[in-house]
């Protein structure tokens, strides 16, 4: 029987896209079948300079990313990309959170080893939509800020439960909506509804970091909507651009205090 978090250790390895998303579901069903142990007496973690990525797409400043319109086959072609790299990096987000941090209730593990399973279904989905508009991951440039924040945020599960799920993965949760009306405007049904899909179980993503940065916090005996806007300040400038989406993010485990802490720290 195998630990977890070699497992973890070697979907965050992996290269190779199709190799990420098939490593994450293996080892997710290995976890839901008993086969693989979670050890409290496993050594700290070794680091993590950059998981597994392939040659391309090439990585530039978010500056330097094309912005393209979804009139046109390329545009969408362009978003899809976009998205899917997005859910590329979050397969390992999951996995980093499930190795990076020791100790922790059994429950921790299992929820974000799901999240990567879900985000590598996700992935999944992009990738088949990018290329039947005859274009495939890789083609389009493309920017590391989400694997940026988990670096910053590698000495602190509080802060990567607070800032991760709950700032950079959220954004979604306020975009979406917004793009599947446009795109359902143009007659794209069948990326609107690979976009639903995503939607409705991002939500639930974020609400797992909700709920472990509240855990986190009653841990330690932290006031959780002081050390949220302190956070923000410290780490989120730049990341936060209204407006955002309240219902979603109320159903995904936030107040009324820390939305309005993110509308203050977004104007």
């Amino acid at each position: 029987m195998r630990s977890l978090f070699e497992a973890a250790r070697q979907c965050l390895d992996a290269a190779d896209p199709a190799e990420k998303v098939a490593l994450t579901h293996a080892h997710f069903a290995a976890l839901e079948r008993g086969e693989l142990v979670i050890p409290g007496d496993a050594p700290p973690p070794e680091p993590i300079r950059m998981p597994g990525r392939p040659p391309r797409p090439r990585l530039v400043h978010p500056r330097e990313v094309p912005k393209r319109g979804l009139g046109t086959p390329e545009g969408r072609a362009a978003f899809l990309h976009a998205i899917a790299h997005i859910e590329l990096n979050a397969i390992d987000l999951g996995w980093d959170a499930v190795y990076r941090f020791r100790g922790l209730p059994e429950q921790f593990y299992r929820d974000w080893a799901r999240v990567a399973d879900d985000e590598a279904r996700h992935f999944t989905l992009l990738r088949r939509r990018l290329q039947e508009f005859g274009y495939d991951y890789g083609d389009f440039d493309a920017h590391n800020g989400l694997w940026e924040m988990c670096e910053k945020t590698a000495h602190d599960g509080l802060a990567r439960m607070a800032l991760v799920p709950r700032v950079l993965e959220a954004r979604g949760l306020d975009v979406t909506p917004g793009m599947i009306e446009r795109l359902r405007a143009l007659g794209d049904d069948r990326t609107v509804q690979a976009l639903e899909v995503i939607l409705r179980e991002e939500v639930t993503h974020v609400a797992a970091g909700s709920r472990w940065y509240h855990w986190y916090c009653r841990q330690r005996g932290v006031e959780p909507r002081q050390r949220f806007r302190e956070l923000l300040r410290e780490y989120a400038g730049g990341y936060l651009r209204g407006p955002f989406n309240l219902e979603a993010r109320l159903l995904a485990g936030f107040d009324e205090d820390e939305l309005l802490a993110l509308q203050q720290q977004a104007d």
